[in-house]
């Protein structure tokens, strides 16, 4: 696969278009991909805030796996996985990553962090 890299600013508005340039980048539907990365964005958006820079890279793992990575600069923010209650509006993203993703994580850096999910490859 050849890898997709996108720089960008974290706007609610955005996420649509990125999910939609992935799949054309990966030549057809992917939705599991596209479901990881639009929640890797919404995460930015909620806990580091709207029009945060972000850059996007999907690509394929040693391990012959998708690879999606979202990299903000804010290292600080911690993710943490919850367990909301039925009738909670918001909290659910990282169980829908850690649902599909193979594994995910968080590489954190003085300037800022990355955060990764590894999906079975696709294309």
């Amino acid at each position: 696969m050849t890898p997709f890299v996108l720089e960008m600013l974290a706007l609610a508005k955005a996420v649509p278009e990125a999910r939609r340039a992935l799949r054309e980048h990966l030549g057809g539907p992917c939705p599991e991909v596209q479901l990881c990365l639009s929640e890797l964005l919404a995460n930015v958006i909620a806990h580091v805030g709207e029009g945060t820079p972000v850059s996007v890279r999907v690509t394929s793992a040693q391990s012959g796996r998708t690879r999606v990575e979202v990299s903000d600069p804010e290292p600080h923010a911690w993710l943490v996985l919850r367990h909301p209650a039925a009738d909670d509006e918001a909290g659910r993203g990282l169980l829908l990553l850690d649902a599909l993703a193979l594994r995910w994580g968080v590489e954190q850096r003085a300037d800022g962090k990355t955060v990764w999910c590894e999906l079975p490859e696709y294309g």
